[in-house]
């Protein structure tokens, strides 16, 4: 392996993963935050997740797993492991105590108040999007890796697809970490930590896991991570965005995020 493509690479997974980071400073333009704004950028965010899990994410575990077993035994396999990624996550929210609930807030006076507990809800929020994205992000950093030391241009076009798709993702992030501490500092920190997940997983899949993981194994994990982001966005982004602001607001921001990533994906089909 020439050690130029391997630095290629990884700067390509590297780019498109903190991508991320653009998305928060895109989402701190505006000075004044308000409520139409948040519901607006939480329903883009969960268009995005909910689009790239269902067109995506899911068809690809999908063709795996059909090339391995078969494809109705494929498909049942996917469709298994799509939903135990949705019971993961909706355990661990069983688990979590309904005080700090992410979803349980009620009014957009939380965010102006100095109740430390509306505070923590909504940062577990802004921190379940942030696990979510990262888990997502690291089979991507892989995919993109693997790609540009295969062909340079495919890598670029993964990295730039990739790309588009996370600087939304750093909004989920970014946005109700701002209101949950009012610290952009850490709000961009968190959400720039979150597309780390890319090159680590890169790096990772590439020294230990491709020896490790097999094609069941990695189809399997995709079409799980599809579930845990479907969930996180219809049991806790959008609700939250039809919380703090109009109904309509949050559905056209979703409708308009999952126009944002098709058309990202289209244009590199």
């Amino acid at each position: 392996m020439n050690s130029e493509n391997f630095l290629f690479a990884l700067w390509l997974t590297i780019f498109a993963g903190l991508s991320t980071g653009i998305g928060s400073v895109m989402a701190f333009l505006s000075k004044n935050f308000n409520p139409k704004f948040l519901a607006g950028s939480l329903g883009f965010s969960a268009g995005v997740m909910i689009y790239v899990s269902l067109i995506e994410i899911f068809p690809k575990a999908k063709d795996s797993l059909s090339l391995l077993y078969g494809y109705k035994p494929g498909y049942w396999l996917t469709v298994i492991a799509f939903f135990g990624g949705i019971a993961l996550i909706a355990l661990i929210d069983w688990l979590v105590p309904s005080y700090e609930n992410p979803h349980e807030l009620k009014n957009i006076e939380d965010f102006d108040s100095d109740d430390t507990i509306h505070n923590k809800k909504l940062m577990r929020m802004g921190m379940f999007s942030a696990l979510a994205i990262a888990i997502h992000n690291f089979p991507e950093g892989l995919a993109t890796f693997v790609g540009a030391l295969q062909d340079p241009a495919l890598g670029v076009s993964i990295a730039v697809a990739i790309a588009i798709h996370n600087i939304p993702e750093g909004i989920a992030v970014s946005v109700p970490i701002y209101f949950a501490t009012k610290n952009r500092k850490k709000a961009f920190t968190y959400s720039f930590i979150s597309g780390l997940a890319e090159p680590v997983g890169a790096i990772i899949g590439y020294f230990l896991l491709l020896r490790i993981f097999n094609e069941a194994i990695f189809g399997i994990v995709f079409a799980g991570v599809a579930g845990i982001m479907v969930y996180i966005s219809l049991d806790e982004l959008l609700p939250t965005a039809e919380e703090f602001g109009e109904h309509h607001i949050a559905i056209y921001g979703l409708i308009a995020g999952m126009v944002v990533m098709a058309l990202s994906l289209l244009m590199f089909v």
